[in-house]
Parts: C-alpha cells; sequence; structure tokens
C-alpha cells in the first residue's frame, strides 16, 4: 500500500526469516507458552469483499485493478493448489506484497505478525477466503501467513504479488507449520 501523503511503499522492517537453533529468539516475540497470543486485526493486512457478478452465462469477478488503493505494484500472477486437509505453511516475506484470494474451494488463511516495529507484532489473524468469503487479502512484508484447505475439494488460491519471483534469490522465508514459534493449531475445529 502507498502513503497518501508521500505516494511511496512503506519499507518493510528486517525480520529473520528462521530463528537459530538454541537461541531462544522467536518471530515476532511470539509469547511465551503461558501467556496468550494476541487476536484481532494485523496492521497493513487488508481484506477487502469482493464482488461476484452473476448472469445466464455465469460468474465474474474482478480481483484487483491497477487502479485500486491497494494495488502495491505488479511482479507476477500465479495459481497453487491445496487438497483437502493440507496445510501450506508459514512463510514471509522481507519486501514482497502479497494480494491474495481464493477463486475455488474454501480456506482458512492464518496470519502472524513477526516485524519488529509493527504496533501489532505477535498478533494473530484469521482469514476465511474462497466460494462462500470472496475476498482479496493483501498480506505486507514480514508477516507470515499460511492456510488449509477445509472444503471437501482440492481448492484454488490466486496470489498477485508485487515483485517477481526471484529463482536465485529468492524472498521467501519458511517455518514448519507446526513450528513452536507461532502461537497456531491448524487442528480442523468440530462441534
Amino acid at each position: 500500500m502507498k502513503d497518501e501523503t508521500t505516494g511511496t511503499r512503506p519499507q518493510a522492517q528486517p525480520t529473520n526469516a528462521q530463528p537459530q537453533p538454541g537461541s531462544g529468539a522467536r518471530p515476532g516475540g511470539t509469547p511465551a507458552k503461558w501467556q496468550k497470543p494476541a487476536s484481532g486485526t494485523i496492521d497493513g493486512v487488508v481484506v477487502k469483499p469482493l464482488r461476484v457478478i452473476p448472469d445466464d452465462r455465469g460468474r465474474l469477478m474482478e480481483i484487483l485493478r491497477s487502479d485500486d488503493p491497494l494495488f502495491a505494484g505488479f511482479g507476477q500472477a500465479y495459481m497453487t493448489t491445496t487438497y483437502p486437509g493440507v496445510v501450506k505453511a508459514w512463510h514471509m516475506h522481507k519486501a514482497q506484497t502479497d494480494h491474495m484470494t481464493a477463486v475455488s474451494g474454501m480456506f482458512r488463511l492464518a496470519l502472524f505478525d513477526a516485524r519488529d516495529e509493527s504496533p501489532t507484532r505477535g498478533t494473530l489473524q484469521e482469514v476465511y477466503m474462497g466460494e462462500h468469503n470472496p475476498v482479496l487479502v493483501v498480506i505486507p512484508p514480514g508477516v507470515y501467513h499460511g492456510w488449509m484447505c477445509i472444503s471437501e475439494r482440492e481448492g484454488m488460491v490466486v496470489n498477485l504479488p508485487d515483485r517477481l519471483y526471484n529463482y536465485t534469490d529468492p524472498d521467501e522465508f519458511r517455518l514448519p507449520h507446526d513450528t513452536p514459534h507461532i502461537p497456531y493449531s491448524w487442528q480442523r475445529r468440530n462441534g
């Protein structure tokens, strides 16, 4: 997103890609096990409802336009699929802004603010996205994110990042889906 006063994109704060084993460091200052993590809205994450326009021929849904204030630039467009019950997490970018939506199936998207200077550092946020909740989610640099496909069939996510993927020096930092450094459970919720 651009700063309305200067017209420039805020610079990402440096973030550790992965804590060194035995260092005791936790991304984003993850609360100790006895502390309840903050839950709510992460600064800079935007969830925009998308309008689906149906007619006799089918449906149309605009995902992102270059004249949208949320548009941070275009690097590339890609899609990825996830099978039912599968988790794809955690990853983060130091410089890239993601603009993602789910075009088929349903997903529980989880986000964790790991930015040192963020007012919402350590906050978790969940977004349900997909056929039953068409939204565009803007994820700023420094926010770990991942998802679980909660539909009964394969789901598809489309991402429009503001930067090209660099195969020789990727802006991609990963943690395992079950890392102790992010206090989140991917367990399916029933009841």
